[in-house]
């Protein structure tokens, strides 16, 4: 399962949650039971290694 990293707009409250694809994402904040939360999305951690990629395979 996924973790996904919520935060709150109103008391700024920054927490994780494991959850599937499949469920809702959270609205309400456990802390001051705002319906205020957000889905935070940061930098994916892809690097790609190896031949076959264009970075790698581009002229000498």
């Amino acid at each position: 399962m996924p973790v996904y990293v919520y935060q709150c707009k109103n008391c700024d409250h920054v927490f994780e949650q494991h959850q599937s694809f499949a469920e809702d994402a959270l609205r309400t904040c456990p802390k001051c039971k705002q319906e205020t939360l957000r889905k935070k999305f940061g930098q994916v951690g892809v690097v790609f290694k190896g031949s076959g990629f264009y970075a790698n395979d581009k002229g000498k």
